[in-house]
């Protein structure tokens, strides 16, 4: 027989105190003020969830250089002359009447965004066929991510060795085609290595490496900022160019780390 007595509730470490829910949420409008400002936000309250916000200025830097990944206590890059091989998760693009038009409506949003990266992309794609091997798969969501800071229009990944998402929203759907582009200029920002422009240098949960200068005006900045310019292109190009000849191992004293992808393991 169940013993409900209080007695019984204070030798059990499971019991709910009186009066007391632990799993009572708080109000949405307090909610909402703990959300503000802890995200990547550009555009037109759009957020990035690829990378948490950091600092306004790290470590009293200048607002005007190219920060890289450093989350893992090196800077991962891509070594040279490798392909990125990726395809659609299937089951994500059978929401779409036309399952095929959609792809290529994707394709060619990831064509121009890369088109617009040029030869200062590091790294090549292919899109991979039926039982091959990929390392990453694009993924389109059924539901949208919003909350306070604005709405999620796509994530994407680091470089490393494992496989991964590069995961659409609707939401970036409903955009102007050439924010829907910059938004995909921006998440292969990231697959490239570039954390985001303020990136937090000095907490080691969010650690980035600050390599080249360039404006305000940056790809991977905040808001009306958040636009791709020829410093980004030519930061990034000799960041790799350096890497690659072996001229650069270490960025402010952060080891470099160069990564193959899992394909071709």
């Amino acid at each position: 027989m169940k013993d409900d007595s209080p007695k019984a509730a204070q030798g059990n470490p499971f019991a709910k105190k009186a009066g007391k829910d632990p799993f009572k949420k708080r109000a949405k409008s307090a909610l909402d003020a703990l959300k503000k400002g802890t995200a990547h936000t550009y555009g037109k309250s759009v957020r990035c969830c690829t990378d948490a916000r950091g600092k306004k200025s790290p470590l009293g830097r200048s607002p005007a250089e190219i920060v890289v990944d450093a989350s893992d206590g090196f800077v991962p890059l891509w070594e040279k002359s490798q392909t990125l091989k990726w395809r659609f998760q299937e089951q994500s693009i059978t929401q779409f009447e036309n399952p095929e038009a959609a792809k290529e409506g994707i394709r060619a949003l990831m064509s121009d965004a890369l088109l617009k990266w040029g030869n200062a992309a590091p790294i090549r794609f292919h899109e991979s066929g039926a039982g091959q091997r990929w390392d990453f798969e694009v993924v389109v969501r059924e539901q949208a991510d919003c909350d306070v800071n604005g709405c999620v229009l796509a994530s994407a990944f680091f470089p490393d060795a494992g496989q991964h998402e590069l995961v659409i929203y609707p939401t970036m759907f409903e955009q102007p085609r050439a924010e829907q582009i910059e938004t995909l200029i921006h998440e292969f920002g990231h697959v490239f290595g570039l954390r985001h422009f303020f990136a937090n240098v000095s907490e080691t949960e969010w650690a980035s490496e600050v390599f080249g200068k360039q404006s305000k005006f940056t790809i991977m900045n905040y808001g009306p900022n958040s636009k791709l310019t020829a410093a980004d292109k030519a930061d990034l190009r000799k960041l790799y160019r350096k890497v690659w000849s072996a001229e650069l191992d270490e960025i402010n004293g952060t080891p470099i780390r160069q990564f193959r992808p899992y394909s071709a393991a």
